[in-house]
């Protein structure tokens, strides 16, 4: 154990086995003093199996007529993960669950997603929201706290009041220690949580140090079979931290070095991935190459030729009477994304982080293609095109929404607009509006959707762009 501590850069702690029965007799106690189910995360990392695996060792030491309440072990999945962590916590959640079955213990292992609306690639590829950045951190809220406050909120209408259990420390972060101490209940182990009323939170291993985690994790075997050396082996090849449960947007998202989502652009680089690519997981490298491909989007010099002047609202963002390219990605940026993210899967195969070990879904790829539809007046249907050239095969794809306009439609609706000096795009959109809502018994946003449409800025993209250029050639350079 020595020489593991030795490798990971820390010295053995000073957890006793005095302190250690303090905490299992603390966590005992505290579970057996009401009815309200606990709720504790599970990320993989070792801070959350330190907090989990002291809770397991504790409370199955207690009577079985004693085990009154259920223990929800709870695992967001952003379906963005890192396969190999994903692989991982799967493994970890099958066991966890085969075990408390086996043990009669009150444990129960679940997997958070989100909602498909909310995913990744429909907001990134269908909607051209710009990749997450420090300034703009779409995907947190979206991704993981939305699923995981969801299955809080559906424990607190079946119960009442829940105990949210997180594996954080006060000395990962002043902010955190600070936020920690806020919230807490004074004379109580508990502390209230920061946005989800009649949740409570219970940090088991808040006074840990780092040295105390990997001291405990090396000692004390897995309760559910796995063994804690793998997890050393897979921090110590990619030298990262790892990305907690978030449950408010107070918990720390991911650290510089980390274990999370493969698509992560809010980091400078992804020094986990390199890690492991460098200790021999080179089947990772196309994975990192997209990574760094989005990343890339966000350099301001490219700005004016990858994303649209437009916001999704219509409007234009003007500084100083010149417009700005701060819309989303123009589609054309957006199918060249698809066809580069199918590209890794041809490369991949069936190694992706879902259940189907693909990296995008088939309801995935049907929202976009719809989303680009409506939004982008995509007549040309280019979802299935771009899957069938870049895999080589067609999917099976939802009947009804084959378009109603064609290509040869949409060009001769561009000829009567240019007649009338229209604006095509407009035209294209009202139509989209009406297709769309075509046959509903109740049409009582078409009113809303259709006076949005008017409400957008008439001119196209290249008129928008013509003039921003123009603004700028006549703007005085400053000497």
């Amino acid at each position: 154990m020595k020489q593991e501590l030795v490798e990971l850069g820390i010295e053995k702690s000073g957890l006793g086995k005095a302190e250690l029965e303090a905490r299992y007799h603390e966590i005992r106690r505290l579970y057996l003093d009401d009815k309200r189910p606990w709720v504790i995360g599970y990320s993989g990392g070792k801070d959350s199996t330190t907090a989990l695996q002291i809770i397991w060792s504790a409370i199955s030491l207690l009577p079985r007529n004693q085990l009154h309440k259920p223990l929800y072990i709870l695992s967001s999945d952003t379906l963005v993960e890192t396969p190999k962590i994903v692989e991982y916590i799967d493994v970890s959640l099958q066991r966890m669950n085969e075990t408390a079955k086996r043990n009669q213990l009150p444990f129960s292992a679940h997997k958070v997603k989100p909602e498909l609306d909310d995913s990744f690639w429909v907001n990134l590829i269908g909607r051209g929201y710009p990749t997450p950045s420090k300034q703009f951190r779409w995907c947190t809220e979206r991704l993981k706290i939305d699923p995981a406050n969801k299955f809080i909120l559906d424990r607190v209408a079946e119960y009442g009041e829940v105990v949210v259990v997180l594996g954080v420390r006060r000395d990962e972060s002043s902010t955190r220690a600070q936020v920690m101490s806020l919230h807490r209940i004074k004379g109580s182990l508990l502390s209230r949580h920061t946005t989800l009323a009649n949740a409570y939170v219970y940090t088991p291993i808040e006074d840990f140090s780092l040295g105390d985690v990997w001291t405990y994790l090396l000692q004390v075997p897995s309760p559910w079979g796995n063994n804690n050396r793998d997890l050393v082996t897979l921090y110590r090849n990619a030298q990262g931290g790892e990305c907690p449960l978030v449950v408010d947007k107070s918990t720390p998202s991911c650290g510089n070095s980390r274990f999370g989502c493969w698509v992560c652009t809010v980091v400078n680089k992804d020094s986990s991935m390199e890690a492991m690519i460098d200790n021999g997981e080179t089947w990772l490298e196309p994975f990192l190459e997209y990574r760094d491909f989005l990343a890339s989007t966000q350099n301001p010099k490219l700005r004016s030729q990858i994303r649209k002047y437009k916001r999704r609202n219509g409007q234009i963002v003007q500084i100083d009477g010149i417009p700005q390219p701060f819309g989303p990605y123009t589609l054309e940026t957006r199918k060249d994304l698809l066809k580069r993210l199918l590209r890794v899967q041809n490369k991949v195969g069936d190694r992706g982080p879902n259940a189907d070990g693909m990296l995008i879904s088939k309801d995935e790829l049907e929202m976009i293609r719809s989303l680009w539809r409506l939004e982008e007046q995509d007549w040309e249907d280019s979802v299935p095109t771009i899957y069938r050239e870049v895999i080589g095969e067609d999917l099976e794809w939802i009947s009804y929404e084959i378009p109603a306009f064609s290509v040869e439609e949409k060009l001769t609706l561009e000829t009567i607009c240019a007649k009338h000096c229209v604006p095509v795009a407009i035209v294209q959109k009202l139509l989209e509006v009406e297709r769309t809502l075509h046959g509903m018994s109740r049409r009582s946003s078409i009113q809303q959707r259709l006076t949005a449409a008017f409400d957008e800025d008439p001119r196209s993209e290249e008129e928008i762009g013509e003039k921003a250029q123009q603004a700028i050639a006549a703007t005085p350079a400053i000497e």
